[in-house]
């Protein structure tokens, strides 16, 4: 299983198992700061996904196209991340599609083909059953995002590395795909400063809080149990920025500092279940 940010619009396009042949529509209603978004056909996609396999053309494509994954619990700074080596020129990313209705964050609301390309379960459901996506996964019990393959094949065209962000269980699948992409795992500097920035965020509902700091705790365990992950603490935007650069020059998968990076997920997870008693 399994740019700069700028508008992307498709017309009609040939249809392989590879390609979407149907413009991608945006839902028109937007999500209320402070509500969870719902997912009405969850066990349909959870079947379909349990099985999942990329299509043929798919992994030929995989296989000859540099990708950066990263991975990270809610409100560690990935976007961020991959904003700042946007601006290197050197990787494209790879927009992700997503069930959910576009949000607000910092007052600015999301744009179809610039966060994410939103679109209706049915049409991901479908494309997921047609082997269209290199992995795709249902978040939070609330949406289904995953990377398309017509994505990939994008920044194969343009020579740069594909780049995106995926959930925990995503990362796996990408790793088992394709062996030698990076996936990096994010890791805030300590659970205070991490409460921190997720209290900065758009306000969220105790049941989703409780639903984020649970999924993260799911993903602490299996980042810990995996050996696919390039653990980084993000300490400071610029000096992560410098050392995933050099982890895609150097084609590191591992750095000399993980098991004391390893540790500091333990504490993290304590310190998440600990908090989560008192919620």
């Amino acid at each position: 299983m399994f740019n700069s940010l700028h508008n992307i619009r498709f017309g009609l396009e040939r249809q392989r198992g590879l390609l979407y042949n149907a413009p991608i529509v945006q839902p028109s209603l937007k999500q209320p700061a402070g509500t969870a978004p719902q997912l009405t056909r969850r066990e349909e996609f959870e079947a379909a996904l349990q099985d999942y396999k990329v299509s043929d053309e798919g992994r030929k494509i995989l296989s000859e196209t540099p990708l950066m994954v990263m991975v990270a619990p809610t409100s560690t700074g990935r976007n961020t991340l991959i904003n700042e080596l946007l601006k290197t020129g050197d990787y494209y990313f790879v927009i992700s599609d997503t069930t959910r209705p576009p949000r607000q964050n910092n007052g600015v609301w999301e744009e179809d083909g610039r966060e994410y390309f939103f679109r209706s379960e049915d049409e991901m459901l479908a494309d997921i059953k047609a082997g269209m996506f290199l992995e795709a996964e249902v978040i939070h019990k609330q949406q289904v995002s995953g990377i398309s393959i017509r994505e990939i094949q994008k920044a194969h065209n343009k020579g740069k590395v594909a780049i995106t962000d995926v959930e925990i269980l995503g990362g796996m699948n990408v790793a088992t795909l394709k062996p030698d992409a990076w996936v990096i795992y994010l890791v805030p500097p300590s659970f205070d400063e991490w409460l921190n920035r997720i209290n900065g965020r758009t306000p969220l509902s105790k049941g989703e809080l409780r639903n984020r700091l649970e999924g993260a705790i799911k993903g602490f365990r299996l980042a810990l149990e995996s050996d696919c992950f390039t653990f980084i603490v993000n300490h400071d935007k610029s000096e992560t920025v410098k050392v995933i650069a050099e982890i895609t020059r150097t084609g590191t998968h591992h750095k000399s500092d993980e098991k004391e990076v390893r540790d500091l997920v333990r504490t993290l997870w304590e310190q998440t279940e600990e908090f989560l008693d008192q919620l």
